[in-house]
């Protein structure tokens, strides 16, 4: 609890929660959201793919969903950490926000075979098994993990 207790009375958690500014929790609420547009949204699109939408498209034209997904993910990780810090000692010790985090974790790990996958065939159309199974492993995380992220307001008092 001492690293918890010290995040949450930091000055800069103090700010983020406190402060009138509209640079504070309304931005970083903001920017946090964004970021998981980008990031969800990219990631779908390629699952989406690998289930069988836009079959005619080679995957290879889906490089760049990495790109997105690298920016979506850095930013929601430093705003996420932000928005953690003022409620550290109550979400660092709830199931949900564990949960949450464990199916962020997930979530981003099928992104590692899946990229090797993309990376590996230039003019591919077919998909494997496995990447389908993987496509739908990923949906699934994401949406528990935004799910779980949004009753955190609700379950956390």
């Amino acid at each position: 609890m001492g690293l918890l207790d010290w995040l949450e009375s930091s000055s800069l958690a103090i700010w983020v929660h406190e402060s009138p500014s509209v640079w504070a929790q309304p931005t970083v609420m903001t920017m946090h959201t964004m970021g998981m547009a980008v990031l969800v949204g990219a990631c779908w699109v390629l699952d989406l793919r690998l289930l069988g939408i836009s079959r005619t498209v080679p995957l290879s034209a889906f490089r760049w969903v990495f790109r997105a997904v690298a920016v979506g993910l850095t930013v929601n990780v430093v705003t996420g950490f932000l928005l953690f810090m003022q409620r550290a000692t109550t979400w660092g010790t709830s199931l949900p926000f564990l949960v949450k985090m464990t199916f962020v974790v997930a979530s981003v790990a099928t992104l590692v075979p899946l990229r090797s996958y993309v990376q590996s065939g230039s003019e591919q159309r077919e998909v494997a098994g496995s990447a389908r199974w993987l496509a739908i492993a990923s949906i699934v995380c994401w949406a528990s993990a935004i799910t779980a992220g949004r009753l955190l307001a609700y379950l956390v008092p």
